[in-house]
């Protein structure tokens, strides 16, 4: 981004800051900074420089040919021979570097004015140049396999304060990414997806095989030793309660008395049948339940009658609201249970994932073994996207150099290497005055 002035938001081709302070794609070039206006003053003084050096030759010529013609002596003509050469390669030399930037002296002569009218095609093959130089999957994995990113990595990862530094910023990554996300379409996304797995797969074989499982292995015992000792203690306590029923339940022609006496032998049975299925693991009952739970797992598996019910049943559960509410009511409970945890810094959540990122620098650092399998990921990543993206990458260059306004162009690009080329104007000048003077001197002697 480029900066007008001391000001430190980015200006659009008027001068005025755009809304976010961005200088708008295309037009960074457009802009010249306070850096640039520096470096243009350091164009501008080499200017003064080499163009300097140029009137000091013509000047040193004049005299020396005003010296010759006075009789002055041989040494006015190696003087003159010298200055000549030197205003030639000076001249020469301000054409090429003018002819760079601009029309020398404004005269449209052709092959001048080189980076304004040969922008855009400079812009095609700086392209074509990092693509084939710079964007090829050979230089890519050569450079990267030359880095070694895994055991840099690693030695970087096993530092606590940089695995602290990363647990923070996946932390803030994470909480980020939940607050954007919507609770509603997370939910939708999520039932979507939960219906349509169990929609696509049969879960009474699966009951079935866990069911037989858990009843071959005795696991079902402890839930009916609870429901049995649960039932044998609601009985004593609401022993009133199962009588009423019993009695409640007799025709209306009995006396009360024999209704009462059939209650209280129902519920002594009731009492009497709980306390000795509690009490006796070999009790008929449990039995028969195991036998029971067996036949069903069975059916669960090779029943098509059982398991076109369970598959109903299934449907129906999952079509009903309280589930959709209930999976709705886990998604909030697990996002706000995340945020928490990526928030507090004592979490277990981050505590384990620093302890990870250490763990995992430790051996990118130290095996070998480890080290190589992230290499090789980061240079198939690295050549995936070289490979899918090169054209998009070498468009976006010369698109870019494609959207500069000529003129800004050519006055930045002038303020960076400006300064530079003005060294070839004051070589050019000297380099000449040399050569002129050993090719007179060559020439002098050959005619001597």
């Amino acid at each position: 981004m480029e900066r007008t002035g001391t000001d430190d938001r980015a200006t659009t081709e008027g001068g005025a800051p755009t809304d976010d302070g961005v200088t708008p794609v295309g037009r960074a070039m457009d802009v010249f900074s306070a850096a640039d206006e520096e470096r243009g003053r350091g164009v501008r003084r080499m200017k003064l420089t080499a163009t300097g050096l140029l009137v000091f030759v013509a000047a040193v010529y004049v005299l020396a040919e005003w010296a010759s013609h006075r009789g002055a002596g041989p040494w006015a003509g190696y003087v003159a021979a010298a200055a000549e050469a030197g205003m030639v390669g000076a001249l020469a030399d301000w054409f090429a570097v003018t002819a760079l930037f601009r029309h020398p002296l404004g005269l449209p002569i052709p092959h001048t004015a080189i980076i304004p009218t040969k922008k855009d095609q400079l812009g095609v093959s700086l392209g074509e140049f990092v693509g084939e130089n710079f964007l090829s999957r050979d230089v890519v994995r050569q450079r990267l396999r030359a880095v070694g990113i895994g055991s840099r990595l690693g030695a970087w990862l096993a530092e606590p304060e940089h695995a602290d530094r990363v647990t923070e910023e996946l932390a803030t990554a994470l909480r980020g990414a939940l607050t954007v996300l919507r609770d509603s379409d997370v939910q939708a996304v999520v039932g979507e997806a939960i219906t349509r797995r169990a929609d696509a797969q049969e879960i009474a074989p699966g009951m079935g095989k866990m069911l037989e499982k858990i009843v071959a292995d005795g696991g079902h015992r402890r839930a009916v030793d609870l429901v049995v000792a649960r039932a044998h203690d609601w009985l004593v306590l609401h022993a009133d309660s199962v009588m009423d029923a019993v009695e409640g339940g007799a025709p209306g022609w009995t006396p009360r008395f024999v209704d009462k006496r059939i209650g209280e032998r129902v519920y002594k049975e009731l009492l009497r049948f709980c306390a000795e299925m509690r009490d006796m693991p070999s009790h008929p009952a449990r039995g028969a339940l195991d036998r029971f739970l067996r036949d069903f797992a069975s059916d669960l598996q090779s029943d098509t009658e059982t398991r076109a019910r369970v598959e109903r049943l299934k449907g129906e559960v999952l079509g009903r609201g309280e589930v959709q509410d209930l999976i709705a009511s886990a998604w909030t409970a697990v996002r706000s249970m995340i945020v928490s945890a990526a928030e507090d810094e004592r979490s277990e959540l981050r505590m384990r994932v620093r302890a990870a990122l250490l763990s995992l620098g430790s051996r990118m650092a130290t095996e070998p073994k480890v080290q190589g399998k992230v290499d090789r990921w980061v240079e198939g990543a690295a050549v995936h996207v070289v490979s899918t993206y090169r054209k998009e990458i070498t468009l976006l260059i010369t698109d870019t150099v494609a959207s500069w306004d000529a003129e800004h162009t050519t006055r930045k690009i002038e303020a960076h290497i400006g300064r530079d080329l003005q060294f070839i104007r004051i070589n050019g000048t000297v380099v000449g005055s040399l050569a002129g003077l050993l090719i007179y001197t060559v020439a002098k002697g050959l005619g001597a």
